[in-house]
């Protein structure tokens, strides 16, 4: 088994140290955020199916909004943004 690599991204401007080939949402789950964006009727959310069905996991990258933090592979320097007040 090889050792684990580490890259740093971005959450709401704060630095944190996720493993290479994470995605956003495992990486948000590991860095201790449990939920990041709340529903119209105001409700947290967070990833639901995991897979990119259910859209619950929405997040901005890099300035892009509603990108699917179960789907996305974290990079070196990404920008997540959550909407959560």
């Amino acid at each position: 088994m090889s050792p684990l690599e580490y890259i740093e991204i971005f959450v709401d401007e704060s630095a944190h140290r996720v493993i290479r080939g994470n995605t956003v949402a495992a990486a948000l789950l590991n860095a201790g955020v449990i939920h990041w964006r709340r529903s119209v009727s105001g409700q947290p959310r967070a990833a639901l199916c995991g897979m990119g069905v259910c859209f619950e996991c929405r997040v901005s990258i890099d300035g892009q909004p509603h990108q699917r933090a179960c789907q996305i592979v974290c990079t070196p320097g990404m920008r997540v943004t959550t909407h959560v007040d």
